[in-house]
């Protein structure tokens, strides 16, 4: 029996496709990745919302006003920048581009966006620069990263010069979408929780925090913090005697998205004792409860 006569004998057994059916099936699954492909880079604007998940993803929703929400994309590939900007539109935000970290500054600290979707490799400037320069504004917008690099150094770095969330690329557009709403959702949740104005100074013993100005003085020494240093204190010393936990912490400053990395609540403490206490092994301001987490002292002696 020939090589031929076996592939016919074993195709007539069921060991081996014919070539028609494999050829029919590779034909078949490249026509639906062409449709899938095509469907996501030539969506039009008539409303169009991913075969009727537009409630999953928010379009539409009552309840919501998503027409006040303004969105900068800061994305130097023209492709990905105009594909995220054409379904945030759809889904009903107002988005602007930017294709380099100067512009993607310039504009966003001229304008007043809710989010800047920030990618991290940029030309002229990049996108830990622009955050870092964003959050020493007293403008403050969302931050969702975008990047290309997944080690955990790349994403503890964005969130600790102040963004609120990161993504990294390949990404879908539902997982986008999700996280903008996300980020939105939790938003709204804080200006809920705190319908009391805030003061714009607070003083405690010997520091002073201008929180309009997000600015830290001691004994009238300026003290240089990073925007999550800042953003972690200002929220120890607005709830003087409440204790809280790392993950309660971890929540409240950088967002419930960011599970797992409980020791940047540690590192920061440490850095933010190291710049304010005049012995960090003995805390004045932000005190260790042993067993449970850390508080913001209420007690001020006189010295």
């Amino acid at each position: 029996m020939g090589p031929m006569d076996l592939l016919r004998d074993n195709r007539r057994r069921g060991q081996v496709p014919s070539l028609r059916t494999t050829q029919k099936s590779r034909v078949g699954e490249a026509s639906e990745y062409l449709r899938t492909v095509e469907s996501v880079r030539v969506l039009d604007h008539s409303h169009w919302r991913w075969s009727g998940h537009g409630q999953l993803l928010g379009g539409g929703q009552a309840g919501e006003n998503m027409a006040s929400r303004t969105i900068l994309v800061v994305e130097d590939d023209p492709d990905i920048a105009q594909l995220v900007q054409l379904h945030l539109r759809d889904t009903g935000y107002e988005v602007d581009l930017a294709q380099d970290g100067p512009a993607g500054l310039q504009q966003a600290l001229a304008n007043s966006y809710d989010l800047i979707i920030l990618d991290l490799m940029l030309p002229g400037m990049n996108g830990l620069e622009v955050c870092r320069k964003l959050r020493a504004s007293s403008k403050y917008s969302l931050v969702l990263m975008l990047t290309a690099k997944s080690t955990e150094l790349d994403r503890v770095l964005g969130l600790e010069v102040g963004a609120d969330d990161y993504l990294t690329k390949p990404f879908s557009i539902l997982e986008l979408l999700a996280r903008v709403k996300a980020l939105f959702r939790r938003m709204d949740a804080l200006r809920a929780q705190a319908p009391l104005p805030k003061p714009l100074t607070i003083r405690a013993g010997d520091l002073v925090i201008e929180v309009d100005k997000r600015k830290v003085q001691l004994r009238g020494r300026s003290i240089e913090l990073t925007a999550k240093e800042f953003d972690l204190l200002l929220h120890f010393a607005q709830h003087p005697g409440q204790v809280y936990t790392r993950a309660t912490l971890l929540d409240a400053v950088w967002g419930y998205s960011h599970e797992g990395y409980e020791h940047t609540v540690n590192s920061h403490i440490n850095r933010v004792r190291a710049k304010i206490e005049d012995d960090s092994s003995r805390p004045r301001y932000i005190l260790t409860v042993w067993g449970v987490g850390y508080s913001f002292s209420e007690e001020w002696p006189e010295r």
